[in-house]
C-alpha cells in the first residue's frame, strides 16, 4: 500500500515542461500575419502606390486594339516597370482593351493604381482641338485630326454626311466652323466631332446677327466669305470692318469684288506679293477678277471677331482700296477709280522701288 501511494504521489508531481513563446500556435499564427502585412503593404508601396517620375506622358489605346496591344502601348508609355505594375493591376481590376479605348494623360507623381484605375473604367482625359489662320478644307481637317484618333479623310468625309444635308458643299464646308480651342475625347467619331464643331457655329448665328447679315443681303455663309476675304486683305482689327464693307458696297453695285487674295487662293499661292496681269486672268470660279458676285466658299476659315466686322461695319461709300505705301499694313480707301489709280501707282512706285516683284 505504501509502494503505490509513493507512486501515485510521484505521478503527481510531474508537469509538463512549458512550450517556449515561438512554439504556441497562438504566437506562430500572430507571426505569420504579421509578415503577410508587412508583405502586403510592402506589395501596395511598391505597386499601388509607385509613381509615375518625370513629365506627363500619354497613352493611346485604339479601337483596334488587343490586349496585347494594350500592353505594350502601357509599356511604351510608362517603360516596362511602372508599365508592368499598370498592366498587372489593370488586369486585376478587370480591364478589357475595347473598355479601355482612348487616350490617357499620366501625370509626373501619378500613382499606379490611380493609372490602372482610368484605363480599366475608361476614363479618358480630353484632348485640345485647336486651330487658326486655317485656308483650305484640307489644312481644316488636318488641323482637328491632328490630335484625334481619326484621320483627316474620316473628317472630310464626315463633313459630307453631316452637313451636305444641312446645305453645304465642299467649297463652303470651311463656313460650318469657327476657329477656336474645342475639347473631345481622343477617341470620338468624326461624325460626332463634325457635330460638335458645328453645333458651336448654330449658336454663334443668333437671331439678331441672322438680321443684320439680311440687311446686308447676305446668308450666314455670303458673311463668312466676306469675312474670310476681309482677313486676308488685313491684318489690323481696326481695319477689318472698313474692307469687310467696302466688299459689300461692290458686291451691292454689282461690280467685280476685285479682291487680290482670291486670285492667290486660286492659284494655291499666299505667298505671292505682287499680283501680275497674268494672274488676274487665272480660270478659277475663285478669280473675282474674272467672275462677279461671291466666289464659291470661304478663302480661309473666318473668325468670329470677322464675322462681327462684317455683320458690324460702319457704312460708307468706299469702293476701291489699295495697300498703303509705307507699309504699314493699313490701306488707302476711295471712291472713284482716279483716286484709286494714283493710290496704286504711288503703291507700285513703293514695289519697285524695293524690288519687290
Amino acid at each position: 500500500m505504501e509502494k503505490k501511494r509513493v507512486k501515485k504521489s510521484a505521478a503527481k508531481g510531474r508537469r509538463k515542461e512549458p512550450k517556449g513563446l515561438f512554439q504556441r500556435p497562438w504566437f506562430i499564427v500572430m507571426t505569420v500575419g504579421i509578415a503577410a502585412l508587412l508583405f502586403g503593404g510592402i506589395w501596395a508601396a511598391n505597386t499601388l502606390l509607385r509613381t509615375h517620375g518625370g513629365e506627363d506622358v500619354w497613352i493611346r489605346i485604339p479601337g483596334d486594339a488587343s490586349e496585347q496591344a494594350l500592353k505594350d502601348s502601357v509599356t511604351a508609355a510608362l517603360g516596362p516597370d511602372q508599365g508592368g505594375r499598370v498592366i498587372s493591376l489593370w488586369g486585376m481590376m478587370g480591364g478589357d482593351a475595347v473598355r479601355s479605348h482612348g487616350a490617357y494623360r499620366v501625370s509626373g507623381g501619378q500613382t499606379a493604381f490611380r493609372t490602372a484605375r482610368n484605363l480599366a473604367h475608361g476614363r479618358q482625359t480630353p484632348v485640345t482641338v485647336t486651330w487658326n489662320n486655317v485656308r483650305t478644307f484640307s489644312d481644316l481637317a488636318s488641323a482637328v485630326a491632328r490630335n484625334l484618333e481619326f484621320k483627316p479623310e474620316d473628317f472630310r468625309a464626315a463633313c459630307r454626311e453631316v452637313l451636305e444635308p444641312e446645305g453645304f458643299n465642299e467649297a463652303t464646308f470651311p463656313a460650318a466652323f469657327l476657329p477656336d480651342s474645342y475639347e473631345f475625347y481622343w477617341a470620338v467619331s468624326p461624325e460626332e466631332a463634325v457635330r460638335k464643331l458645328y453645333s458651336y457655329r448654330v449658336k454663334f448665328w443668333t437671331p439678331e446677327r441672322k438680321a443684320k447679315a439680311d440687311a446686308l443681303g447676305l446668308d450666314e455663309t455670303g458673311v463668312a466669305i466676306i469675312a474670310s476675304i476681309a482677313e486676308e486683305e488685313t491684318s489690323k482689327a481696326d481695319e477689318l470692318g472698313k474692307v469687310a464693307r467696302l466688299y459689300v458696297n461692290r458686291l451691292n453695285a454689282g461690280m467685280p469684288l476685285q479682291a487680290d487674295p482670291t486670285v492667290k487662293f486660286a492659284l494655291g499661292d499666299f505667298s505671292i506679293r505682287r499680283i501680275s496681269s497674268e494672274m488676274l486672268r487665272t480660270s478659277s470660279p475663285f478669280n473675282t477678277y474674272r467672275m462677279k458676285g461671291l466666289p464659291p466658299g470661304p478663302i480661309r476659315v473666318p473668325s468670329k471677331a470677322s464675322l462681327d466686322a462684317v455683320l458690324n461695319a460702319t457704312p460708307h461709300d468706299w469702293l476701291y482700296m489699295c495697300a498703303k505705301e509705307d507699309f504699314s499694313g493699313y490701306h488707302n480707301f476711295s471712291r472713284s477709280y482716279e483716286e484709286h489709280l494714283a493710290n496704286a501707282r504711288r503703291y507700285q512706285a513703293e514695289l519697285d522701288r524695293r524690288n519687290i516683284h
